[in-house]
Order: structure tokens, then sequence, then C-alpha cells
């Protein structure tokens, strides 16, 4: 029965692969014309989907060390994209904010790009949306989880 399978999980691979092939080169092209770097470009979008964030947080979120998120943040405060504030309650830490300046830009490339992909999403009815956001979801979660085991293993060389 697997054998029948194959091809289907081999067609379904090589779409995967063009299409993370794709986004990436579109988070390259949108780093470059913000100007910044890729992982400059994932803390703005997550600050503008969180609206507020801990830079110990981001450092978290991102797999990255805290020295090397101040220094990101640094970067994006220089270019305009995020403002700084002192925590309402703990006087030690501070919350980082993504300005209207990155919203705007950010928007301002994304805009053409979900406007069409509203158009291709509209071929499809609402089970078979529903079908691939569960393959979607689903292949997330195992990304994620192969991410942290990475993030856990000794390098090879």
């Amino acid at each position: 029965m697997s054998s029948d399978w194959d091809p289907v999980y081999t067609k379904l691979g090589e779409a995967t692969q063009a299409y993370q092939a794709a986004v990436d080169d579109f988070d390259r092209e949108m780093a470059r014309l913000l100007g910044v770097n890729e992982t400059d470009l994932r803390c703005l979008e997550a600050l503008l989907a969180t609206d507020v964030a801990a830079p110990g947080r981001l450092a978290a979120q991102m797999g990255l060390t805290t020295g090397s998120v101040t220094t990101m943040l640094d970067r994006l405060e220089r270019l305009g994209y995020l403002t700084r504030s002192p925590h309402p309650t703990d006087r030690r830490k501070t919350l980082v904010r993504a300005t209207a300046l990155a919203a705007e830009r950010v928007y301002a490339l994304m805009g053409p790009f979900l406007n069409d992909a509203k158009a291709v999403l509209a071929d499809y009815t609402a089970d078979q949306l529903g079908l691939i956001t569960e393959f979607l979801a689903a292949s997330t979660a195992n990304q994620v989880r192969h991410v942290q085991r990475l993030r856990e293993s000794q390098s090879m060389t």
C-alpha cells in the first residue's frame, strides 16, 4: 500500500520544498528592501503580531541569546522600526514595540502578496481550506519540534 503513496509523498515533498524556497526568497527581498537582515525581519513580524514584547521573550521565541537580541534591537531602533519603553512594574526590564513606520513599510511590501493570496484562496471551498489549514498546522508543529531538536544538538564540525 505504501508504494501507492510514494509518488504522492514525493510530489507533496517537492511542492513543499518549492514553497519554502519561495517564502525564503520573498523574506530575503523584504529584508533587503527594509534595510535589515532576515532575523531582524522575523523580530519585526513578531512585534507587529504581538504589539509589545520583552527582549528576553523575543530571545526565547527566536532561539537567540539575549546579547544578540540587544544588538538586533539596537539596529532596529536606529532605523526607526521600534521603540523601547520601561516595563510598567519592573524597573529592571524594558518593553519593545514596532513603530508605525515599521508597520507601514512591512504592510506596503506585504499588501500585494496578501491580495494575491486572497485570490488564490478564493478558488477553494471552506472544507478544502480547512484541510489545508490542518495540514499547515501539523506541518508547522512538526517543523517547530525539529527546530528545537536541532537547537539542542551539538555542532557537527
